[in-house]
């Protein structure tokens, strides 16, 4: 496990190799962690707007001891099957996924958020955050059991949750991608037992499977 401080500490760490300045997007966990909603985590979960760009970080990592792992153990094999799959990349018990513009085909859109971690070192790593809305609806998509623990964490009572947001951009993101709604739509209902969530929240999600 990684814990908040040993994040950070390994964020300045890798901007201390990197052979150019690099920018990402942290979700799951890790941005669980800058946001306060978890103190530790086992995987850090990252998405590069390009193919170079991750390829950059792996440099940096592989130079720390950190080797490419295989997805089986982690994912279930209908989630190895969809377009976005990380390149996971591991150091004893802690793991790097890194994502590249999209994550299980679900498109990251990396301007719209404003806000960031910088880690100085020999380059710059600039670590862009997502809101708690996004997070959730990635969580549902990635569709691990831990996942479903942090939505929880991230939810509350759902009462101070932007369900509009969640819900529109799951189906700004459905195009080529039907299961996505599928996949949120079955969240919440799993979270409606301990979260308020409004009916017209389903019924937007049903009426854009139709």
């Amino acid at each position: 496990m990684i814990g908040t401080k040993d994040q950070e500490e390994l964020f300045r760490l890798i901007a201390d190799y990197l052979d150019r300045d690099l920018v990402c997007v942290a979700i799951g966990g890790t941005a669980m962690m800058f946001s306060g909603y978890k103190n530790a985590t086992k995987d850090i979960d990252l998405v590069f707007a390009s193919e170079g760009e991750r390829k950059a970080f792996v440099r940096a990592i592989e130079q720390l001891g950190y080797r490419q792992r295989g997805l089986m153990d982690v994912y279930t094999q209908e989630r190895r099957k969809k377009e976005g799959k990380p390149q996971l990349y591991a150091r004893g018990e802690e793991r790097f996924d890194l994502f590249v513009r999209s994550v299980f085909g679900f498109p990251i859109a990396t301007k719209e958020i404003v806000e960031r971690r910088d880690f100085l070192g020999k380059k710059e790593l600039l670590i862009r955050i997502l809101p708690k809305e996004d997070l959730i609806l990635l969580k549902a998509v990635t569709g691990r059991e831990k996942d479903f623990e942090d939505i929880e964490a991230l939810t509350g009572s759902g009462k101070d949750v932007d369900w509009e947001r969640v819900v529109e951009q799951a189906i700004r993101g459905k195009k080529g991608n039907e299961w996505i709604l599928l996949d949120l739509e079955q969240t919440m209902q799993r979270l409606r037992k301990k979260a308020f969530i409004p009916q017209k929240y389903f019924d937007r999600l049903y009426e854009a499977q139709e």
